[in-house]
This record gives C-alpha cells, structure tokens and sequence, in this order.
C-alpha cells in the first residue's frame, strides 16, 4: 500500500503533492551528534530530579518507554542507565534555520510546525523535479550532508496523510501513500496513531469498540458527535483520509503559538512550570521568527476528562519581549494552580496581533505541534 515509489498521476488527477519532513528525535540527535560519548546511549533532554521533565528522547531511550514531557523521575525509573542533557534552544533553532532553507530551495509553501517539523507543497517544484518523493528523498540526503542528522518524511496528496506516512517507517525512513491508498491506510492503523488522539482518547475509543482507523469508519457523523462532540468532525474526515487543508506559508495570523499532547498525564505545579517553560522556548521562536507583535497571551490546558481550561490576559500595548511573555505565561499557570484533574495537553497562545502599529485583521491560526 505504501511504497518508496513515486506516483507522477497525482498532478494529472488535479491532487496536491505534499511533504511532511520530520527530524529523528531532534534535540537528542543533536546532542548526540555533538557528543560522541552519547552516540548509541539512552539520551534525554531535560531534568532528571524531581522538578525535570523529558523535553526529548532519544531512540535509544524510546525502547525502554522513555517520552517527551514524561517527568524525570519517571523516566529514570524506566531506564536507570538514562542520560540527562541540558537543551541548548539556540542550538537547536539555528539548524532549524538550516533546514528550512533546504526546504526554500524547493518550494516557497512552506509551512513549519515546530523546530523539527514542516510541511511543504511541491505540486509545482522550483527545481522542475516533478516527483514528490524524489524531492523528498533529495531534501533527507541533504539534510545529512549539511547538519549530520537524519529526518523522515511522508509524502501524500494531503496534510493528515503526509504527516502520518512520516511516522510510519521512522527513523531515517520515507513513506508514500498514493491517490486512492488514503482511506485504506488510515483504516489499517491503531486508534492511537491518529494526531489528536492521546492515551486517555484512545482509552475511551477501546471502552466503545473503537481500536482501529477501520473501527472509527464504521461509526456516522450522528454517533461520533453524541459521544466526542465537535472533535467527531475531525475524526470522520480522518477516518476517510480528508483533509482539505492548504500548506500556508507566510499567513496572516490571528494568533501564534504551540501546544503539547502529554505521554502521561500531569498535575503537580513543578512539572507543569517546567513544561510551559519549554513551550515558552519553542513559541518565542515562532514569534520572533515572524516578528509577531501581540497584547493577549492565552494559556490552555486539557483536562483527562477532554474538558478544555483557558486563562488569557492582556496589555495596553504589544507585550516587549521574551521575558514579558514568559512572564505572563507563568502567572496564568500559578493562578490555575492547584488544578481540579491532571491535563494532557497544554498549549500557549499569543493573540491581538499587531505589524506596523496595526491590529491585523485575523485569518487564520498558526498552532504548532510540540515536541
């Protein structure tokens, strides 16, 4: 079903070509990279006491069960042998740049979803290629050359399949799902795989007879809206592999910000500083990147129950700086502590944006994945 080969029918059908590239355990592989003694070893970004949480692990690490945003402790109770490393964000972000400017030599759609992740529109190629899984293959060869890492990529005729088909033979690995393979692919993956769908989702989905892409496909619209709400949208059209979604590059935004889903569920209020901490990192970047200017910042968390919390404020005026943010960020944390249920997701927000003194008149969302 999903091959290394290309199908050039895609453009003769009036379908897109899209690429998801998503870096092997990014912040890992770069320390490990830079580290010849970590090579091989069980690595984790982050803090290993009692305050720490895994920002990302490495390959290695994954085996024993080791995940982003697990607490420390946690993790070092799973693999004792754990290697803890400090992120170095500016490491970090300056290979991202590195990356994305291979994507601009291909295409000017493109659309980054975090440090380590974006998707790019290569239906018409500046290089004249015209295969997508030629470009994505010519893309990861030189993304080793230039920075000694590795990525993956999936390659579709749509976003939500791309962005699987990059998961689906990591690391190091390409996967092309083509036109009229989408439902039949989605329909053969656990529950679990599907974005959006975390440990407690999939929980509740087994509790109903729902395991697998196929299982989800054979309930309607009617039923998945009396038991997930306005999530049964999302999960009728994934179920079918829809996804009308544009790669938007360069958008004006309503909003600029990021959010984590949690291997586990968390409440204590160190672990939760310590994670917003490492979303104030990766969004600022976005911010600068896009030399946002806002007045509101929001901050949302979800609940194990799938309740969603959101505590927002604003400024006179565009918020100044990096410390201002992360400022604001870390005291609509502490006025929502002690939370009522541990959440699984967090996310933070920065919104009423500004470019040149002006209020933008808002389209669109950028929302970016976290590690």
């Amino acid at each position: 079903m999903a091959s290394e080969e290309d199908d050039d029918g895609e453009e003769a059908q009036g379908l897109r070509k899209i690429i998801h590239v998503d870096m092997d355990a990014f912040f890992a592989s770069v320390e490990q990279r830079d580290d010849p003694s970590l090579r091989g070893k069980p690595v984790a970004v982050g803090g290993s006491g009692g305050r720490g949480v895994v920002a990302a692990a490495s390959y290695e690490a994954r085996k024993f069960g080791v995940r982003s945003a697990m607490p420390g402790m946690t993790a070092r109770r799973l693999c004792p042998d754990l290697i803890f490393v400090r992120h170095r964000f500016d490491v970090y972000k300056e290979i991202s740049r590195q990356i994305r400017a291979i994507f601009r030599d291909y295409t000017p759609h493109v659309e980054p979803l975090s440090l380590d992740e974006a998707y790019l529109d290569v239906t018409d190629d500046l290089k004249g290629i015209g295969s997508a899984t030629q470009i994505a293959q010519d893309i990861r060869r030189r993304i080793r050359e230039d920075t000694q890492l590795t990525a993956s990529a999936g390659v579709s005729y749509n976003k939500f399949l791309a962005k699987l088909a990059s998961d689906q033979n990591k690391p190091d690995g390409i996967c092309v799902i083509r036109p009229g393979q989408g439902a039949a692919f989605v329909q053969s993956l656990p529950i679990r795989r599907f974005h959006g769908v975390g440990p407690k989702g999939a929980e509740k989905m087994a509790r109903l007879g729902i395991e697998t892409g196929a299982d989800l496909a054979a309930k309607d619209h009617a039923w998945l809206r009396a038991h997930f709400g306005s999530f049964a949208d999302y999960l009728y059209r994934a179920a079918r592999g829809i996804d009308l979604r544009p790669v938007r590059a360069n958008r004006i935004r309503k909003s600029v910000g990021g959010e984590r889903t949690f291997g586990e569920d968390i409440s204590s209020g160190p672990l939760l500083r310590e994670t917003l901490d490492n979303i104030i990192e990766i969004v600022w970047e976005s911010i600068e990147r896009t030399q946002a200017k806002g007045r509101t910042v929001t901050l949302k968390m979800k609940y194990t129950d799938f309740q969603i919390m959101t505590r927002a404020k604003s400024l006179p005026r565009a918020v100044a700086d990096k410390a201002e943010f992360a400022g604001l960020a870390r005291a609509l944390l502490d006025e929502a502590l002690p939370l009522p249920l541990p959440i699984r997701l967090m996310g933070l927000t920065m919104s009423n944006l500004e470019r040149d003194g002006q209020v933008e008149r808002p389209r669109d969302d950028a929302q970016l994945s976290l590690l």
